[in-house]
């Protein structure tokens, strides 16, 4: 299974694919040092594989690789994300 993740600014979000089929998607809005994550996808059979957790691990250390010091987690998926991971709670816009 070949897994690639990247992030596609002329979309607005991230991508992962396997076997170059779109596997999952976190759609982002960005202003400044603030980012905003409104949605995750990931298609239906794919699901359960824990890809959706490998494409917020890869949004979050490309954030903080890019200098992005908030992050608003509105999608559910992503908010549940941050409760798994506390070591990255300061990145949670307040």
């Amino acid at each position: 299974m070949d897994i690639d993740i990247r992030r596609d600014p002329d979309e607005s979000r991230y991508v992962l694919t396997v076997d170059g089929a779109l596997a999952s998607a976190l759609d982002y809005r960005e202003r400044g040092d603030a980012i905003a994550f409104p949605h995750t996808v990931t298609v239906p059979s794919f699901r359960g594989q824990g890809l959706a957790d490998r494409l917020v691990t890869f949004a979050i250390d490309d954030v903080r690789a890019r200098g992005i010091t908030h992050v608003t987690p509105s999608c559910w998926y992503v908010a549940d994300w941050f409760a798994r991971h506390p070591e990255h709670a300061e990145l949670i816009a307040q």
